[in-house]
């Protein structure tokens, strides 16, 4: 049985504020993309990626990633951008890219960031929300969050989800990557960097970022293979010489 939401309160003035979690009303206002507002074929193409970006976050926008039913369904205007969202959110790429990968406290997080625009109040929210995969499950707890009332005033039905507030020292969330520490030990992954984006990837792992050399491994192969080529070349010339 699903357990209701525990209680938890924020824990700073400035979430208790009517202006947070509200985009600032400057130059740093993030571009709105509304299904009302897309009028032609490249702006609903726009509108689409928008979403891509938002929930599957940048570094996971590739063509294999896409969803083509939900895409089409859209483009007809038989589902809303909301259901679109949450089509995202519960699709087998993202469960396989996301979900699989992550506790749930940092999927908590993540998916506050992506389908609300917002960090966690504090760790009793993402306690509470926590509870939620437990019981719901993901495809619950993905509903909880796009039918709370939080998402309908935020977006509504048909304005695709965005950042809503950032401090001057805050990273963009679309800079945070897909699993944290505890997967990355488990897999034995390295950490590179690229420009000011921090992101974890295998050795030898195929990547479109740009990343540093593993010069140590690099340098293993080599030896390894000097070694192979030099015991051919010895066997090769033990086996001509016994020949003649």
């Amino acid at each position: 049985m699903a357990l209701p939401l525990h209680e938890y309160k924020p824990t700073t003035q400035n979430q208790r504020v009517r202006s947070f979690g509200t985009a600032d009303l400057n130059d740093d206002t993030p571009y709105l993309y509304r299904l009302e507002n897309a009028n032609s074929s490249s702006e609903i193409e726009a509108l689409i990626w928008a979403a891509y970006r938002q929930v599957f976050n940048e570094q996971e926008i590739l063509q294999f990633n896409r969803q083509i039913a939900l895409e089409t369904q859209l483009k007809n205007r038989s589902i809303t951008v909301r259901d679109f969202i949450r089509g995202l959110a519960k699709s087998e790429r993202f469960y396989q890219l996301i979900v699989a990968a992550n506790n749930n406290y940092r999927l908590v997080e993540m998916c506050l960031k992506r389908l609300l625009g917002r960090s966690p109040y504090n760790r009793e929210e993402e306690i509470a929300w926590s509870i939620q995969i437990a019981t719901r499950g993901w495809g619950g707890f993905v509903d909880a969050l796009i039918d709370s009332q939080e998402y309908e005033q935020a977006f509504g039905d048909n304005t695709v989800p965005y950042q809503r507030k950032r401090m001057s020292t805050d990273r963009p969330f679309s800079f945070t990557p897909r699993y944290g520490a505890d997967y990355r030990d488990n897999k034995g992954i390295v950490q590179t960097s690229w420009v000011h984006h921090t992101e974890w990837y295998g050795f030898l792992n195929p990547s479109p970022y740009p990343q540093k050399a593993d010069w140590r491994a690099i340098s293993a192969v080599i030896v390894g293979l000097s070694g192979a080529i030099a015991l051919l070349v010895v066997l090769n010339w033990f086996v001509n010489t016994s020949v003649l």
